[in-house]
């Protein structure tokens, strides 16, 4: 078989795989690129290591260049080309190792798809070692009744801060703010037709399982623990910032130099995230614009000469970062260089 018609056969369902995995909403970036980088070595039909290496390659191009324009389910989150970008390295850095430790090519084959399933197990870990460092920097209330305790505030929805915060919540007492989620409204799971716009719902107030027409995703969670949960407009971040006592997100990556107010702000993330990128300004950062959602859907279709666009993310300065929580433990945002050395070397 030749080496060109080795690598069509493997890598051709390889974008297939990644949006299949995607739709479990468990299932990060990262691991969904590791799943299906694995499945392209299960399929594999080459003779040599020479050869799979291509193969993975290939497949990697394919995973950062493709768009996924046609599946709307999955185009949000497969637009996070820097998690894309991270799971690519990372795993192809797996494959160059083991290709150093074993001479037999079956073996290194078998050993590297044992890897890629193993990961993916270890990916779910990852989020409740985070909770064990993280929850520790949350405040306990002193009495209950008074709502005393530290004030939260989280933007948009991560899997690994809800689940940091609903560990909290076993031993502690505190309230939670969630702003939206703009552009792409990640604080939402998405509104009934009947229901009162986002526009009017500036602030709205969840406590035990009260939620009415307003679904949001991240509120809803929290919510269903017993955590006082408040959702309010990205736009009044500033006004309720001074009340914070910490501020917990998210992120879509973690690059080289540790880029992700006055409150404490923390960081968790797990260490599959940690990309070799190093930007110095907005403009660095890969990513494609979205049109901007607005109040009123069909706002965009009537004003003429008028584009509605928005980044799906964007870069947070690592001077801004007071501490990250990972799995690898605690980490100042100038540790992710040395723990991305010791990974890559």
């Amino acid at each position: 078989m030749t080496l060109t018609s080795s690598k069509s056969s493997a890598t051709a369902p390889v974008v297939g795989d990644f949006l299949r995995y995607l739709e479990d909403p468990d299932v990060a970036v990262a691991v969904a690129v590791i799943k299906a980088l694995t499945g392209v070595i299960y399929r594999s039909e080459a003779s040599t290591m020479m050869q799979m290496e291509g193969e993975l390659q290939e497949a990697a191009q394919q995973l950062r260049g493709s768009q996924a324009a046609d599946d709307e389910a999955a185009a949000t989150r497969f637009h996070n080309s820097i998690a894309t970008t991270a799971g690519c390295q990372l795993f192809l850095r797996y494959v160059t190792r083991c290709f150093l430790e074993f001479d037999d090519f079956d073996l290194c084959k078998s050993q590297l798809i044992d890897r890629g399933e193993l990961f993916a197990e270890t990916s779910l870990s990852s989020r409740k070692r985070i909770s064990e460092v993280g929850h520790n920097f949350i405040r306990d209330g002193m009495v209950r009744r008074h709502l005393l305790g530290s004030k939260v505030m989280t933007h948009g929805k991560s899997r690994v801060v809800i689940s940091l915060l609903r560990e909290a919540a076993k031993t502690k007492f505190f309230s939670v703010f969630v702003t939206e989620g703009r552009s792409n409204a990640s604080g939402y799971a998405g509104r009934s037709p009947n229901s009162t716009p986002w526009v009017e719902h500036a602030v709205t107030t969840f406590v035990s399982s009260a939620f009415g027409d307003c679904r949001v995703e991240t509120a809803k969670q929290l919510a269903e623990v017993g955590i006082p949960t408040t959702v309010i407009l990205d736009s009044a971040v500033g006004y309720y910032m001074e009340q914070m006592d910490i501020v917990i997100v998210g992120a879509e990556g973690v690059v080289e130099n540790g880029g992700i107010v006055n409150s404490q702000f923390y960081v968790a993330a797990e260490s599959y995230k940690f990309a070799r990128l190093y930007p110095l300004t907005q403009r660095d950062v890969p990513q494609k614009q979205m049109a901007a959602i607005t109040a009123d859907e069909k706002l965009d279709q009537t004003l003429k000469n008028v584009s509605f666009t928005s980044p799906f993310f964007d870069y947070t300065p690592p001077g801004y970062i007071s501490l990250m929580f990972t799995d690898l433990g605690v980490l100042t945002p100038s540790a992710v260089s040395d723990e991305l050395i010791k990974l890559y070397q």
